[in-house]
């Protein structure tokens, strides 16, 4: 019955049956396969002008009949603006001036618009147009801008501005009311203070630039090598980068020293992955005889213009001088990008982009300064209490009757109150911080934590969000081989030694006929053939699978002891080369790694690999030969990657496949067994791939070799035709097996997700991993609990696709979200605030396959559409914009190197540390700081207060109740020690706040620090100070003072007048 309920109301009942049927079309069309779901979703592809037909729901209630508002929320819709004299009055001239600023600004800062270029190699003179410089300048000042930007910073709060014309006015003679040091010195203090903390951080920050912009590389020129500093470098330049070096710019791979072609780089500070990358070098260059060779030859690369995207590449290599002219393209796997590290072999590229329009630059938001919200709520009761302030001094000159220069008075009784605000507020409040930042860094139980950032601890006590990386962050990025199964045997850590000696015995029966000859199917013929033997069935299935995923990867291993050995004894010491106990494994993904060490652990061993062959060592070390004929690599679309290969013994053609089981279920023959292990394995936190095979005969292959080739060559649609294709063998494959690895967690990284979920925090996954990997994580870290749905966003590349997705995820409740960066990205184009408000309302959001910019652009929705405080989580490179742009960044030091913990306000090692830092010391500096700040004021409100009664009993007379020194130590040294006191004040002891983190929600509320709590100091300072005056002592008290003090005066005067009366006394009577 609920699914034939209409949920998108329509404007007229003629629009409604064609929308309504498509939809309904759409999503009975979801669960009757992948191919019903792509025909539905490309159906809609040309129908977005019907959107304005079915509003996008977002609440239950109806929309106007206005044909803007398929798109916004009924609560959000704006109302109409007012015309006339009354809309330019109230905000016609404030976007008047807004416009004009903008106008301005935009002359002042106007960039240059970025091109596509054409790179000739070596002659950076033919460059068209000037390019950026290769210059890294992380500096927030420069010489002439340091002391005019501190002291903005500091004056753009009403808190020190109010000081400062404070001060400024005992220049004046008639308004001064004490000594210039009494205001000058606590301002002065607390500007030196700041300047030298910013001096002293920009001086930081410009060391570290200069170290990396005055690094060595090789250019290579026709005169030869010269050595030239990174920031030298300049566009169409031949770079020379040796293993383990950074690389200083965008470049084009043209050579490497590897034979194969290709070399391995690290791209933990761009992506952060800690895999290495294959890349491949031009194959026109990469022929070449000799290094020299390249100053011989007329080519140029033809780039796009600098984009964003770290994942994608459009350009052409291009050589004039041959007849015909060479033309090559050239896609990602041909690039460097800048801030990567050569991990094999040495590379020669030309640069194409630098300095500021290189990928990790544009990818890197420039720092901002954070200003906590404690602060901010300090400022805006500092304007309260100006206000109050001006109330005061206005009632006073009123009783006084206006008389004479009241306006001076007025001012002047301005400056007699003004210690209701007080500045050693902000002295008292800077102090506790630092104090704060050093508790932290002393706790034993967080050790190694460093607070870079001293201004915002409270911000720790405020978090509602909380956007976490996965990589490092979350996981140790360590694979583990857990399980293997066959349908009717499954195989666990505690029984690996059971296939380990089925290896062992099925290639002990191949080897003894001969030598040089593979004998291994035979004994599987043998196997298969004899029914009855059920351990010999099981030993071959075992045999085939581990000889699969053996076979069918992206792995090359790495030998350090390899890198002397020439051509010549290469073949000689092969042996002695796949022995060697540094042979290391690298892939593009750490799954493949695990299980190419898996195999190798139960006896299959992969000693070498390249382009076009891969050779397996047996048990017996027995050496196995197979060419590798096509590569199929995983994509994020199809799920799955394969490679057909020849056994050169037997010259068996096998077509090997893996992939996740959403996309081999349809592939592989029909079986019982697989959807269920497949569950059982996910619900343990198990990333799960079956493993399949087809056997060719030599007819289909050339059949499939022909047509292949055929489509790459298409002009159109060459992407679809090669996917056409390869699907033409995936059609009943034999079933392997199915593996289980496990991605091992940080230490107590789920009793730690835990704990901040009761602390009231919801927790984002933001991760540049594919979408199986983070949900598998998502599940295994408990960042979605087991009894949670979790709601997949399909693929959309249209307003349209969006449209449907986001409607059918709104009928879901209490689920996650899981989303990729593309879909991502379309959701916010067309329906930002929508999306937003139906992610804040999941209990945890996972966006995978996003760049540096998009986790920066998340962070910073939400902090627009929430108004809540936000913290980032990182370790990479990658996650320095997202830790920058949050409210609070935290870094931790890990693999990926220190970036992330240098660019962070708090900086830790381990994951687990962030429940105490928030829990405890966010909670200890929230409350502290509300305390110590209210309590300041309430000090400068009882010597206000006293100075208001003073006044009132002198006629009103704008005179200073203390002078001099007096006030200045009232508001430090006399009443410092038991102010500062609150710094070390706790509510609640640290075991009861980890034990009970639900105290954490009440801390978001913000009740410590209100116009509520701060009016209940304000009468308790009214009061107190009434209270002391209205006792009997303090009357008696003064009363004879003023009898001492006066009286004797009094008594003077009067026997003078007698005894010397005036001369004009005669004429008075």
């Amino acid at each position: 019955m609920a699914d034939q309920i209409p949920l998108y109301p329509v404007r007229n009942a003629a629009g409604a049956g064609a929308p309504n049927l498509r939809r309904a079309a759409y999503y009975s069309a979801a669960g009757s396969g992948p191919g019903a779901d792509r025909r539905g979703r490309y159906h809609l592809e040309d129908e977005s002008a019907h959107l304005d037909e079915m509003p996008l729901m977002m609440s239950e209630e109806g929309f106007e009949n206005n044909e803007d508002d398929y798109h916004t929320l009924p609560r959000a819709r704006v109302t109409r603006r007012k015309r006339g004299l009354g809309r330019f009055v109230g905000g016609g001239w404030r976007s008047l001036c807004t416009s004009c600023c903008d106008w301005l600004i935009n002359i002042c800062q106007r960039k240059k618009e970025l091109k596509a270029r054409t790179v000739w190699l070596g002659c950076p003179e033919k460059c068209e147009e000037k390019h950026a410089r290769n210059s890294i300048k992380n500096q927030k000042y420069n010489v002439f801008t340091f002391i005019p930007g501190v002291l903005y910073e500091q004056f753009k709060f009403f808190l020190n501005l109010y000081f400062l014309v404070v001060s400024c006015s005992q220049f004046v003679p008639a308004l001064k009311i004490g000594y210039l040091y009494t205001y000058w010195a606590p301002l002065g203090f607390v500007l030196a203070v700041t300047i030298m903390r910013e001096a002293i951080d920009e001086f930081r920050r410009f060391q570290r630039d200069k170290e990396v912009n005055s690094q060595l590389y090789s250019k290579l020129t026709v005169r030869g090598k010269v050595q030239v500093q990174s920031s030298d470098i300049q566009v169409g330049d031949l770079i020379i980068v040796e293993k383990n070096q950074r690389i200083p710019s965008d470049m084009v791979f043209l050579r490497t020293s590897e034979k194969a072609g290709s070399c391995f780089i690290r791209t933990d500070q761009l992506d952060g992955e800690t895999d290495w990358k294959l890349k491949v070098a031009v194959s026109c260059t990469q022929r070449l005889p000799a290094l020299g060779d390249l100053f011989s030859i007329s080519a140029y690369v033809l780039a796009q213009k600098p984009q964003l995207d770290i994942h994608s590449f459009e350009g052409t290599f291009t050589r004039e001088d041959c007849d015909p002219p060479v033309h090559e393209s050239l896609s990602i796997e041909n690039t460097l990008w800048a801030s990567t590290v050569v991990a094999s072999g040495t590379v020669i590229g030309v640069v194409i982009y630098t300095g500021k329009e290189t990928r990790s630059v544009m990818n890197t938001s420039n720092p901002k300064n954070k200003v906590g919200l404690l602060d901010l709520e300090l400022n805006q009761l500092t304007k309260a209490l100006f206000l109050a302030l001006i109330a005061l001094s206005v009632v006073m000159v009123a009783l006084q009757g206006f008389v004479g220069p009241w306006y001076r008075n007025l001012f002047r009784f301005l400056l007699l109150f003004s210690y209701i605000i007080p500045i050693s507020l902000r002295v008292n409040l800077d102090m506790g911080k630092a104090a704060y930042g050093w508790m932290m860094m002393k706790d034993e139980n967080i050790p190694g934590t460093v607070v870079r950032s001293s201004t915002i601890p409270e911000e720790l006590g405020r978090l509602a969000y909380l956007l976490t990386d996965k990589t490092g962050t979350l996981t140790q990025n360590e694979m583990v081989f857990k399980r293997l199964h066959l349908g009717t045997v499954s195989y666990g850590t505690d029984t690996m030694d059971e296939i380990q000696s089925h290896i062992a015995s099925s290639y002990c029966q191949a080897h003894p006929p001969a030598a040089g000859s593979s004998a291994g199917p035979a004994p599987l013929r043998r196997a298969q053939s004899s029914a009855p033997k059920i351990r010999k069935s099981v030993s071959s299935r075992i045999h085939e699978a581990v000889k699969a995923l053996a076979l069918c990867h992206n792995v090359t291993p790495v030998y350090e002891s390899r890198a002397g050995v020439t051509g010549e004894t290469e073949s000689a010491e092969a042996d002695q080369d796949f022995s060697d106990e540094n042979r290391t494994y690298q892939a593009s993904s750490p799954d493949e790694v695990a299980l190419v060490q898996w195999t190798e652990s139960v006896g299959l061993t992969l000693v070498s690999r390249d382009l076009t062959s891969m050779q397996l060592r047996t048990p017996s070390g027995q050496v196995l030969a197979f060419c590798i004929l096509h590569m199929f690599p995983f994509t994020s679309e199809s799920k799955r990657m394969g490679i057909i290969v020849r056994d050169e013994a037997t010259a068996e053609v096998t077509f090997y496949m893996k992939g996740a089981d959403a996309a081999m279920t349809a592939i592989v023959q029909y079986n019982d067994w697989l959807e269920e292990e497949c569950g059982n394995m996910a619900r343990e936190g198990l990333r799960t791939l079956v493993v399949a095979r087809r056997v060719l005969t030599e007819e289909q292959y050339q059949d499939f070799e022909s047509r292949y080739t055929q489509a790459k060559l298409s002009v159109h649609d060459r992407a679809l035709k090669v996917a056409a294709v390869v699907e033409s063998l995936e059609r009943e494959m034999e079933l392997l097996c199915l593996t289980g690895v496990e991605d091992q967690l940080q230490a107590d990284v789920r009793p730690t997700l835990e704990m901040l979920r009761n602390a009231g925090i919801k927790i984002w996954m933001l991760t540049g991993d594919k979408l199986e990997t983070a949900t598998c994580i998502a599940k295994s870290s408990h960042l979605v609990s087991r009894t949670q749905d979790i709601h997949v966003f399909r693929p959309v590349a249209s307003r349209g696709e969006a449209h449907l997705e986001l409607n059918a995820f709104r009928r879901k409740h209490d689920c996650a979200l899981v989303i990729s960066g593309d879909s991502l990205e379309v959701c916010l184009r067309y329906y930002q605030h929508e999306f937003v408000e139906l992610a804040c309302q999941c209990p945890a959001v996972v966006c995978c396959r996003c760049s540096p910019t998009q986790k920066a652009h998340v962070v910073k929705l939400l902090q627009q559409h929430t108004g809540k405080r936000t913290c980032a989580v990182g370790d990479g490179g990658n996650d320095v914009s997202m830790i920058q742009a949050a409210d609070c960044g935290i870094g931790i030091e890990g693999k990926e190197g220190r970036q992330a913990s240098l660019a962070a306000d708090f900086s830790i090692t381990q994951f687990r540390h962030i429940g105490r830092l928030l829990v405890v010391h966010g909670r200890n500096s929230y409350k502290r700081s509300a305390a110590l700040g209210q309590f300041v004021m309430h000090r400068g409100l009882i010597i206000s207060t006293m100075q208001a009664v003073f006044s009132s009993v002198f006629y009103f007379a704008s005179v200073p109740l203390y002078q001099g020194f007096l006030m200045v130590g009232y508001a430090t040294i006399y009443t410092m020690f038991p102010v500062f006191s609150l710094v070390l004040d706790q509510d609640v002891k640290p075991e009861m706040a980890m034990l009970y983190p639900e105290l954490y929600k009440d801390l978001t509320k913000g009740r410590a620090l209100s116009f509520k709590t701060f009016l209940v100091w304000v009468l308790i300072s009214i009061y107190q100070d009434l209270a002391f005056i209205s006792t009997a002592t303090f009357l008696w008290k003064v009363s004879a003072i003023t009898v001492v003090s006066c009286l004797p005066l009094y008594v003077l005067k009067y026997l003078r007048r007698k005894l010397s009366p005036p001369r004009y006394s005669k004429l008075t009577s």
